[in-house]
């Protein structure tokens, strides 16, 4: 987790993803990192932005960050929590202003905090089950064999 998140948060928050990470057998290591949390899974590491407080007004300093961060690394994501209609709707005008591409880097709204947060567990626990069990190169191999059947 990057120092600066941990500041940013409440305490109950901080205590929450800590206990979240222990009972499924992650530790919270706080490094000076540039996206909010990096985790390691399988020998993969998936890089998140956490957006806990979307401010209307200060749209910009978010989108620059992703910008800068979406060339740095392959599997990266940002998690945002948007509780409001009014917050939605600022962040899908701010998406298409800014011009993000969907899915470079993928955007994962969520309705509080905690949602975020098991979100971030669950992208970054499947990607790093997709990579130990070599499920691309089996379904290269399944593709390949199919096409293969039909000539």
């Amino acid at each position: 987790m990057r120092n600066a998140s941990k500041g940013e948060q409440h305490p109950s928050f901080i205590d929450f993803i800590s206990a979240f990470l222990s009972a499924n057998s992650y530790r919270l290591n706080l490094v000076p990192i540039s996206p909010d949390f990096i985790f390691n899974c399988g020998g993969l590491s998936v890089a998140f932005i956490f957006v806990t407080n979307w401010d209307c007004n200060n749209v910009a300093s978010i989108f620059n960050r992703v910008q800068k961060l979406k060339t740095q690394f392959s599997r990266f994501y940002v998690v945002i929590a948007l509780p409001t209609k009014e917050k939605i709707d600022s962040f899908t005008q701010s998406y298409f202003k800014f011009g993000m591409v969907i899915g470079k880097p993928t955007f994962v709204p969520v309705m509080d905090l905690e949602m975020g947060f098991e979100k971030m567990v669950k992208i970054a626990h499947s990607s790093g089950v997709y990579k130990q069990e070599r499920i691309e190169e089996k379904l290269k191999a399944e593709v390949s064999s199919s096409i293969l059947i039909l000539h």
